[in-house]
């Protein structure tokens, strides 16, 4: 390969060592080279949505960004929403509220409304379909997906009220913990 860069970051709470074109695209990385098919390669002009993942805190559309671009960043897919085998609420509530069809543009959905519920807990029908007007689905009326994000925003506050809160100093020490377990757990950075 011509004009080549090792990109470097984690995907899904692993690290990932990559070597790439400087012009490639994420998509194409995250699908032929790293095997992480979830992200669907739709329109590859950012209109469609198929292909959102979360880069840094941030939803971004994996077919207008650069690999080289994302050296150091943090990356979740939809693969890496589901956590020992047990799927994460939007996850679940997608399936139980129906809220797809073909499934093509299920997982870029998803994903954008897991960076939504971070960013607005509790969204109204109005914020939701808001939120997720950059993700487009063909087959569906929209009406099943919102209702999906919302018994996922339900289940998420449920969970969240239902965990004892915790000083602040413990907070901080069990953070540190799970962070340091998940570092151990975590297999040797994958080298494509």
């Amino acid at each position: 390969m011509a004009n080549t860069h090792t990109v470097s970051f984690k995907l899904n709470g692993k690290p990932v060592d990559v070597t790439v074109e400087s012009r490639e695209l994420l998509i194409h990385t995250l699908r032929e080279r790293l095997a992480h098919t979830g992200p669907h390669i739709g329109c590859e002009t950012s209109h469609c949505g198929a292909c959102t993942v979360d880069l840094d805190g941030m939803s971004v559309k994996a077919c207008t960004v650069l690999t080289v671009q994302c050296d150091g960043a943090d990356m979740v897919t939809i693969e890496g929403l589901e956590q020992g085998g047990v799927l994460h609420a939007l996850q679940q509530a997608f399936h139980e509220e129906h809220g797809l069809q073909c499934g093509y543009c299920t997982p870029g959905m998803i994903t954008r409304a897991y960076r939504l519920l971070q960013e607005n807990p509790d969204p109204s029908e109005q914020e939701i379909r808001y939120g997720l007007a950059g993700n487009l689905c063909r087959c569906t009326g929209y009406q099943n997906i919102v209702k999906a994000v919302q018994s996922a925003a339900k289940k998420l506050a449920a969970a969240k009220q239902a965990t004892p809160a915790q000083p602040a100093a413990a907070e901080g020490a069990a953070e540190a913990a799970a962070e340091a377990a998940a570092e151990t757990a975590a297999a040797q950075p994958v080298t494509a």
